[in-house]
Order: structure tokens, then sequence, then C-alpha cells
């Protein structure tokens, strides 16, 4: 019995040790030396300063800048609160917040349909991502705000459109906060 006891005690202190601290250690240890801007968050900065995250998505609410897609975690992009809404499709908060936001869209573009993902959340509210439709129906908004042709901001678009991940995987996106430092790059806010 007693060496019984003996040997489990061991074991939960050799597992706990190995599991619970060299391999962590090793990992992370790996991570950063083998992906350090992975590891890291995919931080951007820009002149030194912190500007965002490529894989979290931020709020651009300003006319001159492409908008993100609505954010339902905490108070909007709250990495600590990531999630959806858990509205159901016949939820009428739902329905009405889109209705809603398909309304204030159409001001600009009357009867042309509003690409589902500007007047929806993702499934974390973090999505840094829009569609390509997403971001060709705001293309006129931000090229009349720029003082731009629709055609160079168009391009901008095309150039920040991602394909689908190993050809087959998830659907072509574009990184917002990529395309939009690249906008004021070519065409700084007023």
């Amino acid at each position: 019995m007693r060496r019984n006891l003996i040997t489990a005690v061991l074991y939960t202190v050799v597992t706990t040790v190995l599991f619970g601290l060299v391999y962590p250690f090793v990992v992370t240890g790996l991570a950063q030396v083998l992906f350090h801007d992975k590891a890291n968050g995919q931080l951007i900065y820009k002149n030194g300063e912190l500007v965002g995250s490529r894989i979290i998505g931020q709020s651009f609410m300003a006319p001159q800048y492409f908008h993100s897609r609505p954010s339902l975690a905490g108070n909007g992009y709250d990495a600590a609160n990531s999630g959806g809404s858990n509205l159901g499709p016949t939820n009428k908060k739902l329905v009405d917040r889109v209705a809603g936001d398909v309304a204030t869209l159409q001001i600009d573009h009357p009867g042309v349909a509003v690409p589902i993902d500007l007047v929806t959340s993702s499934g974390s509210g973090l999505d840094p991502h829009i569609t390509p439709a997403g971001a060709e129906f705001q293309v006129a908004r931000v090229a009349r705000e720029r003082h731009l042709s629709e055609d160079a901001v168009q391009r901008l678009v095309l150039q920040h459109t991602e394909g689908r991940q190993l050809g087959f995987l998830g659907e072509p996106r574009v990184n917002v906060l990529l395309l939009n430092m690249d906008l004021d790059e070519m065409a700084p806010p007023k």
C-alpha cells in the first residue's frame, strides 16, 4: 500500500513538472524563436507606435475609412469579451438592428444590396476582415472623402484582397486595418 502511494505521489510530481512547467516553457520558447510575430499577436507598429493587430479587428467609424464588421464583443472589438450576440435569425432585436444598419448604409447606395458582413458580426466579434464585396461597397464613399478616384481606391482594395488559404480553405477577404493604413499612406486624412 505504502509503495503504491509513493509511486502515485512521484508520478503526480513528475508529470506536473513535465507537463505543467517544462512542456509549456519549451513550446513557448520554440514559438518565440520560430514564429515570433505570430506568438506575440501579430502586432503592427507604425513609427514605433502600436496601431493594432493583424488578427483582431478595430472599429473605424470616420467616413474616410473602410469600416469593419460590426462587433458585439464587449464594447466592440474587446478581446477580453470575445463572443457574438447569440441572437437567433428570428430574434426581433437582431432583425431590427440589422434592418437599421441596412437602412443607414443604403443612404449612400439607394437600391443596392448591402453585403451581409457589413451588418452582421462574426462569431468572435473580433474579425479583422471584410469580404471583397464589403470593401467594394465602400469604395465610392472612401474615394469621395479622400478626394481620390474610385479606380485608385479599387486598385488598393484589390492589392489587399487575400485569397483562400491553400487555395481552398475559407473565403477571399480584406484586412481592414492594413487597407486603411495603406490608404493613409496614399492620401493622408484631412
